[in-house]
């Protein structure tokens, strides 16, 4: 019994890549199956009548319409009862170098269902070896819970392609919805090196770790900064108190869900205005928005209030300056900014610079 749940759970932990596809539905799946088998039998039956003078009936008699959907049926079927039989050249040549082959399709059409689940097996086992061999620079969302779909809604509305996100998360259902949602997932805990191996997060550009729990966060947080060293990682925590181990564990930048949507209750208590600006920053795409861009040739040697949209902070070494600090009365080249841009009065190269930040 022992043996028999230690066997369960490995198969239970076993990482499986779920890609995004197409389905068609059962009934379509048999109807076309039917049509295909029908346009054979009347193939057959066309040949036959049209060349019924090179068959010979036992019960003697030339050949009817009926006769011909006779023979068509026992002989695409295999039965061949041996009642009617080509007697001529033609019609022998016509059976070898038509109904023969017909008679296979037929065949394929009745174990079509075995057959469709080989196939199908076959190219996912294709489509996910030709995925491993070309995913890189990718985007690994470790939780696809609330905070992993904010992520990547926020994260495809400022330009990231579906197929360069991949999601981890041990519920099938969950990394179902994200296939589902034209996004590759891995089902399993990615907790585990084997299962961001899957991932390919050795290759990844940038983790995200979403996970519900911080135990969890800082484990996922530590496997990934082990198997990607380069990776910009970046990790929720529910707790402040969590924010140091989270980057003692490789986190590159770490976000307090819980006091943050305690921040933002305490100023809409206080200024309802101020936590609707607040929220429209948030959500991307939708109005005000904040973008991280490189500092333009004609802006490099004047202050960062001359740039024409309104700038928040200025990035210089890797430090995050704000607007009024002594270093950005001279912007160099390199610097990065942070500026307010209105979605609404955005211009297509504008939006570009924005997609440069990630």
């Amino acid at each position: 019994m022992i043996r028999q749940v230690e066997g369960t759970e490995r198969e239970t932990r076993r990482p499986r890549v779920l890609l995004p596809s197409a389905r068609t539905g059962p009934m379509r799946a048999v109807l076309r199956r039917i049509g295909i088998a029908l346009v054979l039998l009347f193939g057959v039956v066309a040949v036959v009548y049209l060349d019924r003078d090179g068959y010979r009936d036992n019960a003697g008699g030339p050949l009817s319409l009926l006769d011909c959907f006779y023979y068509a049926t026992v002989t695409v079927s295999t039965t061949g009862y041996g009642d009617i039989t080509p007697v001529s050249e033609t019609a022998r040549l016509v059976n070898i170098v038509f109904v023969t082959p017909v008679r296979v399709l037929f065949l394929i059409v009745l174990v079509g269902t075995t057959l469709e689940v080989l196939a199908e097996r076959t190219r996912a086992d294709w489509r996910l070896s030709r995925w491993r061999a070309r995913v890189r620079d990718h985007i690994v969302v470790a939780g696809y819970g609330t905070k992993g779909r904010s992520a990547i809604k926020t994260l495809i509305s400022t330009g990231v392609e579906r197929e360069s996100i991949v999601v981890v998360d041990p519920d099938p259902r969950i990394v179902a919805e994200a296939a589902e949602a034209g996004l590759a997932g891995i089902v399993g805990d990615a907790t585990r090196s084997s299962v961001l191996r899957q991932a390919a997060v050795e290759r990844a550009r940038v983790v995200v770790v979403a996970s519900a729990r911080d135990d969890t966060s800082v484990l996922i947080t530590l496997t990934a900064r082990q198997l990607n060293p380069h990776a910009k990682i970046q990790a929720a925590v529910r707790e402040s108190e969590n924010v140091p181990l989270l980057r003692q564990s490789g986190a590159d930048h770490v976000i307090t869900s819980s006091e943050a949507a305690g921040r933002l209750l305490g100023v809409s208590t206080s200024q309802p205005n101020v936590s609707e600006v607040i929220e429209d920053l948030l959500e991307q795409g939708s109005g005000l928005d904040l973008v991280e861009r490189e500092v333009r040739p004609g802006e490099v040697g004047g202050p960062l209030g001359a740039v024409p949209e309104p700038a928040l902070a200025m990035v210089r070494g890797g430090r995050t300056l704000p607007y009024d600090d002594a270093a950005c009365a001279r912007l160099e080249p390199g610097d990065r900014l942070i500026v307010a841009r209105s979605q609404r009065r955005a211009r297509p190269d504008e939006a570009d610079d924005g997609r440069s930040g990630g």
